[in-house]
């Protein structure tokens, strides 16, 4: 009991002691999103019942051969560029060598010695990512995925899945940097259908390295959440603190988090305990010269060059709604076909406080093809007023019927009444209210607007409608 509400304090309440230098490095591991696995025609599996997706290799049986699949290939390249990575011309895979239930080949095929590509980095602008920084990528390696151990069950389905590791170098000098970082990398590989960036399903885990007053480094595996890495490492840097000021010495090791503490699951094995030998069976890979800029040229705008665009002349968007769109594709172009047709300063306010909100007030997903962007111009352009152009898209979103049956269905169709006779038919009514706006109470004539508005349904704009109240007043 002690011990989380220990943890809770120091999630709460974290401060950086500068006596004690705060140094992280990252290693994260990316499922590739390819149909097949790294090194044999079996399809990638995330969700389908266990080892339902293997073949004689993903299991290990002898006598079967691995064929390197050049999807992954291509996705690591991708990653290579996206990372400013110097792609190297050869590259080869290695065995590493470990015993677990769920290495069923008893070793690992990565790439420890000749990866393929080095000496990259990831940029962080304060001004998009609320942390700065130039962040360096020690390595990128190709390699495939273990199983996975359900209790008792151990299920091959994601054996074999092809991975990258992003190693990058220790870096790091605070949390926030950490967590830019992280969540600027899963924008990253999404956007480019790398990998689909989720953490919360397995498809990116991350592995942090931290010392204090440069230690021996900690491990800390496999950390699924951003919250889990920013608070295992808030816990661990105050660990790490306190043993050293009790005169204890940090011990090169790794550890695992429970959501409370980092608990010690082995020292720290050394490359020798791995036992790490070239695969005799899967050819070299060898690159032309010219790779990294072929692809680069197949490569789709980045994220933060969209981002800027988004947030500057003329969209000038907040940035948390870049960010949003940046993470809906099909809503980004939604929204640029949009804004490219509708030229009017309230472009913005119709898409977001307009449309979105449409849709969230009646709790419904945004479906791009309900309204389309031409159906949403149409409404914005319209007569009515803006109660009814609202009435308009919130009966659209809950029929699913076009925009001329909705109009017909909410009567909206028939003419709409001389403005011109109607105003003035309603101030020989209202002489009380006449008199009030021309002693001066020009707010009065919000009266004659509400009778107005009543009358025609909505059907007319309230301005115009005051406008007209203006004239007939000669005010």
């Amino acid at each position: 009991m002690f011990i989380r509400r220990l943890a809770t304090t120091t999630k709460d309440k974290f401060q950086y002691n500068p006596n004690y230098k705060f140094k992280c490095g990252l290693e994260i591991h990316t499922q590739l999103k390819t149909k097949y696995k790294l090194f044999s025609l079996s399809e990638t599996s995330f969700n389908d019942e266990p080892n339902t997706k293997i073949s004689y290799f993903d299991v290990g049986l002898p006598g079967t051969q691995p064929k390197l699949n050049p999807e992954a290939l291509l996705l690591a390249l991708k990653a290579s560029v996206a990372l400013n990575c110097d792609i190297q011309s050869f590259s080869k895979f290695d065995r590493k060598h470990y015993f677990y239930p769920d290495q069923p080949l008893g070793y690992q095929i990565t790439q420890q010695y000749y990866p393929i590509s080095k000496n990259g980095y990831l940029e962080l602008d304060s001004q998009i990512d609320d942390s700065e920084g130039k962040i360096g990528i020690e390595r990128i390696q190709l390699e495939q995925d273990t199983g996975k151990k359900y209790g008792d069950i151990i299920d091959f389905n994601r054996a074999n899945t092809p991975l990258i590791e992003v190693v990058t170098k220790p870096d790091f000098t605070n949390i926030d940097q950490v967590f830019a970082f992280v969540k600027k990398y899963q924008l990253l590989v999404r956007h480019l259908e790398i990998c689909s960036g989720d953490l919360e399903t397995g498809a990116i885990r991350v592995d942090v390295n931290l010392n204090v007053n440069d230690s021996p480094r900690v491990e800390i595996k496999n950390l699924g959440t951003t919250g889990d890495i920013t608070n295992a490492l808030k816990y661990e840097y105050n660990k790490q603190i306190e043993t050293l000021e009790n005169g204890g010495t940090i011990v090169q090791a790794t550890k695992s988090w429970d959501g409370y503490v980092t608990k010690t699951t082995r020292t720290k094995e050394n490359m020798i305990d791995y036992r790490y030998v070239p695969d005799s069976e899967i050819p070299n890979v060898n690159l032309d010269k010219n790779i990294a800029q072929d692809v680069k040229d197949i490569l789709p705008e980045f994220p933060d060059q969209i981002i800027k665009r988004l947030i500057s002349s003329p969209y000038n968007l907040q940035l948390t709604h870049a960010k949003n769109l940046l993470s809906e594709p099909e809503q980004l172009q939604y929204y640029e076909t949009f804004f490219k047709n509708f030229v009017n300063p309230d472009a913005n306010k119709w898409m977001f406080q307009e449309l979105f909100s449409a849709f969230a007030k009646l709790d419904k997903v945004f479906d791009v093809n309900l309204i389309t962007p031409e159906i949403l111009i149409k409404v914005a352009n319209s007569n009515h007023s803006l109660v009814t152009k609202r009435l308009i898209l919130k009966n659209m979103i809950i029929t699913g019927k076009s925009l001329d049956e909705t109009i017909k269905s909410l009567n909206l169709e028939s003419e709409i009444p001389q403005i011109e006779e109607l105003c003035e038919n309603i101030i020989n009514q209202n002489p009380e209210v006449v008199k009030r706006i021309q002693d001066g109470h020009e707010n009065a004539i919000q009266v004659l607007v509400g009778q107005a508005m009543k009358i025609t349904r909505g059907k007319v704009k309230a301005n115009e409608i005051k406008e007209q109240f203006l004239k007939n007043l000669v005010l």
